[in-house]
């Protein structure tokens, strides 16, 4: 079936219109290629150039699939003979997914993609405008950032992108979407930056998107935002959307911040977060009322430093309101997060706090975010079994010190029936502070009653486990 729109349908209807007044058979003219001695103005030059340097991405990989709970009953799964209840949580699905990358160093075939895209991909082929396709394998991948860099086998004939600098892009900047949006290769749409910094789109997330209105869709992530120059400016990345289909408002991850992701990647075959060490809250109206603070309703409240933290060695105190980082903006405890967070451990920072009504300028060194493996709980403590734990990584909007994140919690496990959950970070344990998970395990030791401080959220709670 062949949908025609209004608008498509008007100009032969109006054609036939007048062929019937004038008794004539309508004559139909191509677009003259110059209007008054002018060029007809074009973007085909522009994409012919960029258009190989995006690519297509076709990933398999396999998921845990999720138990019915009817497997629970053991009497249910004898009766029917189904597999035992470990058996049936063990269970995997394969799963299929489609997205788009950016090439951009052809000597190395590397090629820039979201996270999202290759996550659980156990083969990865990469197919490009000459129909050619090629296997590929994950460098390196940040969740955080939603960014993964890939690198095919055999980089012979490629074609890369030239990377242009998002710091310069502005609202109002005409861009162009590449990708392959609904499975549609090498689709090309139009529009503008709609908006610069943009964040809450992910609360998990470090953010700070270009929002444009240039249309993109499912399988459009990872794919190119570019300027009228042929640069990269950004990774298509995620939409806003109640359908699931482009309503206009699409964002792309800026090309700069891709560009630190891989090169970490590249020089420590991860990433290296910065880490200021605060706990921090929004600093509003209501907050400045209570502190007698005139002048300013906004920035990051610090609730907590971090003993050794790069922010207690900077001078940082509890009580200061932080207003901006290397002259950007903080308008809330997220903004601070998402800014600290897209920066890596290392970098020196320009602080502007609020303290006793002063505005003070502090410079800290970035220290860097602890990472581990995730660590079975019951290797702790019997009454953390099927608990996961890792070190915490500041993900927490209310909470950016130094913790013991509880990454899953299995269900009906002792950690489950103890009230723990995911996400929650456990910050002390029978009042002794514990920053990370070895911390943890020395604070445990042979303790049979643990009290644990658990920060939830903007909560905080006690929690005994036996």
């Amino acid at each position: 079936m062949t949908v025609v729109t209004a608008r498509a349908a008007f100009v032969p209807l109006l054609l036939a219109t007048l062929a019937a007044a004038t008794g004539s058979r309508p004559v139909l003219a191509q677009l003259p290629a110059r209007v008054a001695g002018q060029e007809m103005p074009t973007l085909a030059p522009l994409v012919k150039q960029v258009e190989p340097a995006v690519v297509s991405i076709a990933t398999k990989g396999t998921v845990s699939a999720p138990a019915n709970p009817l497997m629970e009953d053991p009497f249910f799964r004898r009766f029917f003979g189904f597999p035992d209840q470990q058996q049936q949580q063990q269970r995997r699905r394969q799963v299929q997914s489609a997205g788009s990358g950016v090439i951009v160093d052809a000597t190395k075939g590397y090629i820039l993609t979201n996270h999202h895209v290759v996550e659980n991909a156990e083969e990865i082929e990469i197919f490009l405008t000459d129909n050619r396709s090629l296997k590929a394998k994950v460098v390196g991948s940040d969740a955080g950032t939603d960014v993964a860099l890939l690198q095919v086998e055999n980089p012979k004939g490629l074609v890369q992108m030239k990377l242009g600098n998002s710091d310069q892009v502005q609202v109002g900047d005409f861009v162009l979407a590449i990708g392959n949006p609904f499975g549609l290769q090498h689709t090309v749409t139009s529009g503008i930056v709609s908006a610069l910094g943009r964040s809450g789109i992910n609360p998990d997330g470090y953010e700070d998107f270009i929002q444009t209105d240039a249309s993109i869709n499912p399988g459009n992530s990872g794919g190119a935002l570019v300027n009228l120059r042929g640069e990269l400016v950004g990774i298509n990345s995620a939409i806003f959307s109640n359908s699931g289909g482009n309503i206009g408002i699409g964002f792309a991850i800026p090309v700069n911040i891709a560009k630190s992701i891989m090169s970490q990647i590249l020089q420590f075959g991860e990433v290296k977060r910065g880490l200021l060490g605060v706990s921090i809250s929004d600093f509003n109206a209501e907050s400045a009322k209570a502190f007698g603070i005139e002048g300013t309703a906004e920035g990051a409240l610090v609730q907590e430093v971090a003993d050794g933290s790069a922010a207690e060695k900077a001078g940082i105190e509890v009580g200061d309101v932080i207003l901006s980082v290397d002259g950007q903006r903080i308008k809330s405890a997220s903004d601070l997060r998402n800014t600290v967070g897209l920066k890596r451990s290392g970098d020196s920072v320009r602080v502007e706090v609020l303290r006793d009504g002063k505005r003070r300028q502090i410079t800290a060194l970035l220290s860097e975010v602890a990472t581990t493996a995730q660590v079975d709980g019951e290797d702790i403590h019997p009454g953390l079994a099927g608990a996961e734990l890792g070190n915490h990584e500041g993900k927490a909007d209310q909470f950016a010190g130094p913790g013991v994140l509880i990454e899953s919690v299995e269900p009906e496990s002792p950690a489950a029936q103890a009230g723990l959950m995911a996400n929650d970070i456990i910050v002390s344990v029978n009042r002794i502070r514990v920053r990370n998970v070895r911390e943890l395990q020395q604070a445990a030791g042979q303790q049979s009653l643990l009290i644990l401080s658990i920060r939830r959220g903007n909560r905080n709670l006690l929690l005994q486990i036996r």
